[in-house]
């Protein structure tokens, strides 16, 4: 796992990738934030998308939500970077807009932008 610290308004991002995949399940996600928070000390994580597996992209799955839910519980912010224009499903689409509207997790085309909208929440 490598973490590159960002600084951006005064506020400490951490965009991690791996050469496996970082969230494959609920541990895993407990496991990313933990090492996050003990390594740059920060609440507020970018991956990629091709570091997170693909189950969590189908919803009938329930990953996606179990795992989200461990960010909001733990009061850590994430931002998942990558095209996602490839999936089809219209409940998939519809979790990212709303993801999206919200405050915690986002679903954004490249690290600029998440960068952009993780230093700009309160």
């Amino acid at each position: 796992m490598n973490i590159k610290k960002i600084n951006e308004n005064g506020v400490t991002i951490a965009y991690v990738t791996g050469s496996e995949q970082l969230i494959t399940d609920v541990q895993s996600a407990i496991d990313l934030m933990a090492t996050v928070r003990y390594e740059v000390d920060s609440h507020r994580i970018i991956v990629n998308k091709a570091d997170v597996c693909e189950e969590f992209f189908d919803l009938k799955t329930r990953l996606a939500g179990e795992v989200l839910q461990k960010f909001i519980n733990y009061q850590t912010k994430i931002a998942i970077v990558g095209d996602f224009s490839s999936y089809t499903s219209k409940s998939l689409k519809d979790f990212i807009y709303e993801s999206n509207n919200g405050n915690d997790i986002f679903f954004l085309p490249d690290e600029q932008q998440a960068v952009e909208k993780l230093s700009s929440l309160k």
